[in-house]
């Protein structure tokens, strides 16, 4: 077998019914070249294994001390291609992403790092938006066409494997948020580039209980706790005030334009206010 040109790296937990959709995708790429898949499992007691199995696609355990960071150095361990993708459990590749992807790597030899666009895909009901919000979920749009980028998020991004080589491997010690980020930052401290690729999108998917209001407030409470740690950590923190002040006008677009997803926006500043308020 040729070697691969490219790694997909799968992290998990618990998410074999997603899971199932997304080694879908991915085994049915028409890349024009040879690649490799591995899910990365952090300690699944679902039927993940299976799952992948059924796929034909190998799963790894994740390394200590487990966490997303972990699992994606982890899936640069077991893999050999010279570029190495990483997407969420959750998302859904349409046939040419990875053919975009490497056509993107090979067009900019100058770059060590990708992402592409990431569009929201709700399946079954959902809150009503009113088009003056983002989406309540993670996406990425830069516009039609390639373009130096300031960061990519990790459910659809790739690195060349001399940069890692090169930085170290992720920290495992960051979860929550910002996972990928410390790292791409440091990538561009030390003068990599990261290149947007327009054509190289998938879609994020949210179904079922996922896709309802609950669910989408509670989620998004988590990532504004795990976000203000992230700035924190950073030293780039805002003070309360200006999550109070996000707040209040989450809740006015809610009541003005009696928009659902404002909840999830101001739950999204909550959280963000609590983990201020829980800081010794």
């Amino acid at each position: 077998m040729s070697a691969p040109a490219v790694s997909v790296v799968v992290p998990t937990r618990n998410r074999g019914d997603y899971l199932d959709v997304t080694l879908a995708s991915l085994s049915s790429q028409r890349a024009g070249a040879a690649y490799e898949i591995v899910v990365v499992d952090d300690n699944s007691t679902d039927a993940t294994r299976v799952v992948a199995e059924g796929h034909g696609v190998p799963v790894k355990p994740v390394g200590p001390p487990g966490g997303l960071n972990a699992s994606r150095n982890t899936g640069v361990a077991e893999t050999t291609g010279a570029l190495v993708a990483f997407v969420d459990d959750d998302i859904w590749a349409p046939p040419g992403w990875l053919a975009a992807l490497l056509d993107g790597a090979a067009r900019h030899p100058e770059a060590e790092a990708f992402g592409g666009p990431i569009r929201a895909r709700f399946e079954g009901p959902a809150p009503r938006a009113c088009g003056r919000e983002a989406p309540p979920i993670t996406t990425l749009d830069l516009g039609g066409v390639d373009r130096p980028a300031e960061m990519v998020w990790g459910a659809n991004f790739a690195v060349r494997r001399s940069a890692i080589e090169r930085l170290g491997p992720f920290d495992p010690a960051v979860a929550g948020h910002g996972d990928e980020e410390d790292w791409l930052i440091a990538l561009t401290a030390t003068g990599g580039q990261i290149v947007y690729l327009a054509g190289a999108g998938v879609d994020h998917r949210r179904v079922g209980d996922d896709a309802r209001l609950r669910s989408l407030s509670l989620a998004a409470f988590r990532r504004g706790r795990a976000a203000k740690r992230s700035e924190r950590r950073r030293g780039r923190a805002p003070g309360g005030a200006t999550d109070l002040r996000n707040l209040a006008g989450a809740g006015w677009h809610t009541v003005r334009r009696r928009c659902p997803q404002g909840l999830i926006m101001g739950a999204h500043s909550a959280g963000r206010l609590a983990e201020t308020l829980r800081r010794p």
